[in-house]
């Protein structure tokens, strides 16, 4: 089925202790739309500026993601962030953020995009995120992320996009915060009442927990022994997981959970490289043979 993200495209510039790169394809849509390729069809709306390099688009066409949706501003620059990590790779520190086009322009969907049956509203303004949802006819499945930032700040317009789709992906600080609980168990059942009856959490190194229609589920992370840049895991693994779903053309409890270990496999390789440097060569079989180890490391049977 037809899978649409919208959000951010950006030239990102990262620091870890394996090394530092500067002007990486980065962004919350463009970690999504790589990863999701791998599961089915993807449909990309964001907005660029005149400056992004021709070799980024080069990719995004060569894992047929379909660009339409996608508008580059004449004159215009950019989304650009930068960031390292220093003691803790579960934790970036930014030391820039130049919103340029993206604080510039609103979301709009091309007329070939509004028929969209799965989408993604990554992590956005909340206003431009409700917009999107009302550009929709009739989807199946939608699924938003945000942060800390909006829920503090724009807490009303969060609430009001929480009514609008059928599932929330975050982080557990983040679900404390919007869940008014410190319980993380708790703070995701209040989240629930808001409106999306899926709650996805993702905890880093720690795995992922879901609360689908009151029913728990989680997985630990991929167990590796190296990260060289962990920018973009959370996007991966929803691209693995929304993906998945699209491909399944389900969202039952039982697919739901199989999609969260396909969420986390594609997360561990893009760990491994910086920025999509990985993204860009991995295969399906590469995936499928992850995914195969990594159900061995599940089964307390084996």
């Amino acid at each position: 089925m037809t899978l649409l993200v919208v959000g951010s495209i950006a030239l990102d510039s990262v620091s870890t202790p394996f090394g530092d790169r500067a002007d990486i394809l980065g962004g919350a849509a463009s970690y999504f739309s790589v990863g999701a390729s791998l599961f089915t069809k993807v449909r990309l709306a964001g907005v660029i500026g005149e400056d992004f390099p021709d070799e980024h688009l080069e990719l995004f066409r060569s894992r047929n993601i379909d660009l339409q949706g996608l508008r580059k501003i004449e004159g215009g620059k950019t989304f650009r962030w930068s960031g390292k990590y220093v003691d803790r790779m579960d934790v970036a520190e930014t030391l820039d953020t130049q919103l340029n086009v993206l604080g510039e322009c609103k979301p709009e969907l091309p007329d070939a995009f509004r028929d969209s049956e799965f989408v993604l509203l990554a992590n956005d303004h909340p206003a431009n995120q409700l917009s999107v949802t009302e550009q929709l006819n009739k989807p199946k499945f939608i699924m938003m992320d945000t942060m800390n930032l909006w829920i503090d700040n724009f807490r009303d317009d969060v609430l009001r996009v929480l009514k609008a789709v059928d599932a929330l992906v975050c982080n557990d600080e983040e679900a404390r915060a919007l869940g008014e609980n410190a319980n993380l168990i708790a703070a995701m059942k209040n989240i629930s009442a808001m409106g999306p009856k899926t709650v996805l959490i993702k905890k880093g190194e720690h795995g992922a927990i879901v609360l689908h229609h009151e029913k728990f589920f989680a997985l630990p992370a991929f167990p590796l022994e190296e990260v060289k840049d962990p920018t973009g895991a959370g996007d991966t693994f929803a691209s693995g997981v929304m993906g998945f779903l699209a491909r399944e053309g389900n969202t039952n409890f039982a697919t739901i959970k199989k999609a969260m270990s396909y969420g986390t496999v594609v997360a561990s390789f893009n760990v491994e490289d910086f920025g999509l440097d990985r993204l860009r060569t991995l295969t399906r079989d590469d995936i499928d043979s992850r995914h195969a180890i990594y159900s061995n490391f599940l089964d307390v049977n084996a």
